[in-house]
This record gives structure tokens, sequence and C-alpha cells, in this order.
């Protein structure tokens, strides 16, 4: 998959944006959530995407597939090469990844998100602030 095919098919999932980060990475979000990463200049690490633990185990045991530098811990796991996963498979994983990390947002913002207000931050609303007594209270010094 290339790069072209890659933004396609990740933009396409519903309120998925894209922003360059960290000078030459490309970030794929889902309300201000990053879901899959990949680099713009030549690196070790073509595309990082969130795994859920079962399959991080499973898929860092085969070849070109290693646990994501910094995002380990996380269950992300980055490939060495485009040819380290078949092309439906990777779809499959990055769709998976996509609903993880929607899965985990506010309910609010994922309302948002469904009801088609699309962008990397959904607005929270203010709280009205509550009003205080019209009553002061003074105090009395004692001499």
């Amino acid at each position: 998959m290339h790069i072209d095919q890659l933004r396609k098919f990740c933009l396409s999932f519903p309120g998925a944006t894209e922003q360059i980060q960290w000078g030459d990475h490309l970030l794929f979000k889902i309300g201000g959530k990053m879901f899959a990463i990949t680099s713009l200049e030549p690196s070790p690490v073509w595309l990082t995407l969130k795994a859920n633990p079962e399959t991080f185990a499973e898929l860092t045991e085969r070849p070109g597939i290693i646990p994501a530098p910094y995002l380990a811990r996380a269950k992300w796991i980055g490939l060495e090469s485009r040819e380290a996963l078949s092309i439906p498979e990777l779809e499959h994983l990055l769709r998976k990844s996509y609903d993880m990390v929607l899965d985990k947002l506010p309910e609010k913002t994922r309302r948002a998100l469904a009801a088609g207000k699309s962008g990397s931050r959904v607005k929270s609303q203010k709280r009205k602030k509550r009003p205080r007594s019209s009553k002061r209270v003074t105090r009395r010094k004692d001499r």
C-alpha cells in the first residue's frame, strides 16, 4: 500500500482527519486522537498503528513487525516495510485501530462525530457559573 492509498483509506473513516506532526510524520486522527502514523521520509518504521493486546503479541512475532518505538507499552505495532502485511490484512488492522481509538473517546465527542461535526477537536460547552449570593458578608473586627 502506497501513501496515497493509505491516505484515501484512512480518511474514508467517519470523522477521520490528517495532520503533519514532528516534522515529517503524517498522523491520522479521530476526535483529536491518533490511530495511525506514517513517516513521509524514509525511516526504519513505515507505519505505526494500535493493536489489541491479543493481536499485538501475535503480530510482533511476525517478520517485519515490531513493537512501535515509544508506543509499544500502549500496544502499538510498527511495520518495517510495506510488504509486512497484505493489503486486506492491513486495511483490517487500520479499521480495528480506528475503532479502538474511537471507542475510548468521551461519549460527548463520539456523539458530535456521529452527528457529522468533523475536525480534530470537538468544542466542549462552557459550564454556567453559579450565581453568587447577592448578600454580602462582612466581618466584624472585635476590639
